[in-house]
C-alpha cells in the first residue's frame, strides 16, 4: 500500500475546495469491469452484498417476537410498517448516496470527517465500532441458548464460557480467510435460515383468524421495550458503507443491493408477524426471543420445530461473521485516512484486515457477559450518537456542496432532505430518552473515552511513537477550516 504523511496531507487538503476533493476519481469506481481490488482479492459482487446487508441489518425473524410481548399483534405489525418507511428506508437512501460518493472502507467515518472534520470522524469511527463490537457479543450467545435445550451442559459455567470462546474463534477465522467466503457463506445461511419461516407461513394460511390482528391495548405497552426491539430490528443500513472499497463497482451495485435487501429485510419481518400472530391464539407473555420455533411446533410439528432452531441458530453464526467484517474493515479505513496507527491498514494474505479482526474479535469476548437486554438498550444508545452526525454531515454536505460529485443522489432537494430526517431524529431522541439510567451513564463514558483518545492520538503521532499514514490511492478529504492535526471539533 502506498502511503503519505498525514499531517502533509491535512495540510493540503484544507486548502482544497470541496468540489475537487469529493470530484476526485476513486478508480475501484471508475473500472467498472474490475473484479479485483489492488491486492489481487475477488471483489464482493451483488447477490453476496445483498445478503451482506441483510445480516447486518437483520439476518431474519429471530428476536422480533418481544415486539408482540411488548404491544400485541397490531402495534407489532403496524411498528415494523412504520419503523421501515421513517427510519430504514431513511438510511439506506443515505448510505447509498454518501457511499457511492465515498466508495472506501471507512464508510461513515469518511462521511463525518469531509464535512465536519477529522475529530468528528474519529467520533464517529469509536461510537459505531464500540456499537457493532457491543452488537457482536450477543450472535455466539444467542447461538448457545438455542441450541442448550439439546446440549444441557451449555446452558451455563465453564462449557458456556469454552463454547462461546471456540465460537468465536472459528467464526473469526472465517472472517481471515476472505470477505468473498463471507458473503457467499451469508448467501447460504440467508436462504437456510428464511425457508422454514416461508413453509410456516403457508401452514398457517389456513389457521388465520383476522380479528387476533387487531388485539391492543394501549393501556399494556412496555414502549421501551417495544422500540428497542423495533429499532434494533431495522438499523444498521450503513454498516455495509463500511466495505465499500471491497465492492464490485458500487456506485451501481451498492444502491441496487440495499434496495434488494430492505425488500427482504422487512418482508422477512411482516410474512412470519402476520400468519403466525393470526394462526394460533396470541398469549403475549408467551411471545419471547425464541416463541416462533414454539409456534412451529404447534403448526407443523416437530419436525418444522427442529428446522426453525437450526436456522436460527446459524442465523446468528451469519450476524456474526457479517459484523465483524463490517466492524474490521471500519478500523482498516480509518488507518488508511491516518485516524490509527498504520498497522491497523494490515491485511493479510487474503486481504483481510489482520488486525483490525483481532481487535473486534476481543471486543466481542470482553463484552459477552452482558445481558440481552443490556447489549440491545447499550448499542443502540450509541448507535443513536453516530446517526446524529450522519444525518449532520449529510445535510451539511447537501447544503455547501450541493454540486458535488454524487454517482448516486435521492431525488430530494435540499428542503426535501432536511424533511426526509426529521421522523428519525425524533426517534432517535425517543430511544435515547427511554434508555435506563445504567445505560445512559455507560454509553456517555464510552463516548467520552472517543473524546480523550483522539487528541491521544494525535499526540502519538507528532511525538512519533506510532507512524501513521494515509494511502496514497485515496483522493484527499476537504478538512475545511479545521486547523491541522486540530483536536478542536471546529466545524465549518
Amino acid at each position: 500500500m502506498k502511503l503519505r504523511n498525514t499531517a502533509i496531507t491535512r495540510a493540503n487538503s484544507a486548502c482544497l475546495p470541496m468540489e475537487d476533493c469529493v470530484g476526485i476519481k476513486y478508480s475501484s469506481v471508475n473500472e467498472g469491469e474490475e473484479r479485483k481490488g489492488g491486492h489481487g482479492v475477488p471483489k464482493v459482487s451483488i447477490i453476496p452484498l445483498i445478503f451482506l446487508i441483510f445480516y447486518e441489518v437483520s439476518g431474519g425473524p429471530f428476536g422480533i417476537e418481544d415486539s408482540v410481548k411488548a404491544a400485541g399483534p397490531l402495534l407489532a405489525i403496524a411498528g415494523f410498517l412504520l419503523f421501515a418507511l421513517i427510519w430504514s428506508v431513511p438510511e439506506a437512501l443515505i448510505t447509498a448516496e454518501m457511499g457511492t460518493m465515498f466508495p472506501e472502507n471507512g464508510g461513515y467515518v469518511v462521511w463525518v470527517s469531509s464535512a465536519l472534520g477529522p475529530f468528528w470522524g474519529f467520533q464517529q469511527g469509536w461510537a459505531k465500532w464500540l456499537s457493532g463490537v457491543i452488537d457482536n457479543a450477543l450472535y455466539p450467545v444467542l447461538f448457545l441458548d438455542y441450541v442448550k435445550s439439546s446440549i444441557p451442559a451449555l446452558g451455563g459455567g465453564l462449557p458456556r464460557t469454552l463454547a462461546v470462546l471456540i465460537l468465536t474463534v472459528a467464526l473469526t477465522y472465517m472472517n481471515y480467510r476472505g470477505l468473498t467466503i463471507v458473503g457467499w457463506v451469508a448467501v447460504f445461511l440467508g436462504v437456510f435460515s428464511l425457508l422454514p419461516f416461508f413453509v410456516m407461513g403457508l401452514i398457517a394460511i389456513p389457521r388465520i383468524e383476522p380479528s387476533r390482528w387487531l388485539e391492543m391495548d394501549l393501556g399494556n405497552v412496555n414502549w421501551g421495550l417495544y422500540l428497542n426491539t423495533l429499532f434494533w430490528n431495522l438499523n444498521y443500513w450503513d454498516s455495509i458503507s463500511t466495505l465499500a472499497g471491497e465492492v464490485e463497482n458500487p456506485k451501481r451495485t451498492l444502491p441496487r443491493a440495499l434496495s434488494y435487501a430492505l425488500v427482504l429485510v422487512v418482508g422477512g419481518y411482516l410474512y412470519p408477524l402476520i400468519t403466525c400472530t393470526a394462526a394460533v391464539p396470541v398469549v403475549r407473555e408467551f411471545w419471547t426471543d425464541g416463541y416462533f420455533s414454539d409456534v412451529a411446533r404447534i403448526l407443523g410439528g416437530f419436525w418444522l420445530h427442529s428446522w426453525l432452531q437450526a436456522a436460527a441458530a446459524l442465523s446468528n453464526m451469519g450476524n456474526f461473521v457479517t459484523e465483524m467484517s463490517s466492524d474490521s474493515y471500519q478500523l482498516l479505513g480509518m488507518a488508511e485516512r491516518g485516524m490509527l496507527p498504520e498497522f491497523f491498514a494490515k491485511r493479510s494474505r487474503y486481504g483481510t484486515p489482520l488486525i483490525g479482526i483481532m481487535f473486534s474479535a476481543f471486543g466481542v469476548v470482553l463484552l459477552s457477559w452482558m445481558s440481552f437486554q443490556e447489549i440491545i438498550a447499550a448499542e443502540n444508545y450509541l448507535y443513536c450518537f453516530g446517526m446524529i452526525l450522519e444525518f449532520i454531515a449529510f445535510i451539511k454536505l447537501r447544503v455547501v456542496h450541493p454540486n458535488a460529485s454524487r454517482p448516486y443522489k435521492i431525488p430530494l432537494g435540499t428542503i426535501g432532505a432536511v424533511l426526509m430526517i426529521i421522523p428519525p431524529t425524533i426517534l432517535i431522541v425517543v430511544v435515547m430518552m427511554l434508555a435506563s439510567f445504567k445505560v445512559m451513564v455507560v454509553s456517555i463514558m464510552a463516548m467520552l473515552v472517543g473524546f480523550v483518545l483522539q487528541p491521544a492520538l494525535v499526540y502519538v503521532e507528532k511525538r512519533r511513537w506510532l507512524k501513521f499514514s494515509i494511502s496514497a490511492e485515496l483522493p484527499d478529504l476537504p478538512y475545511s477550516n479545521v486547523e491541522e492535526d486540530s483536536t478542536i471539533p471546529l466545524v465549518c
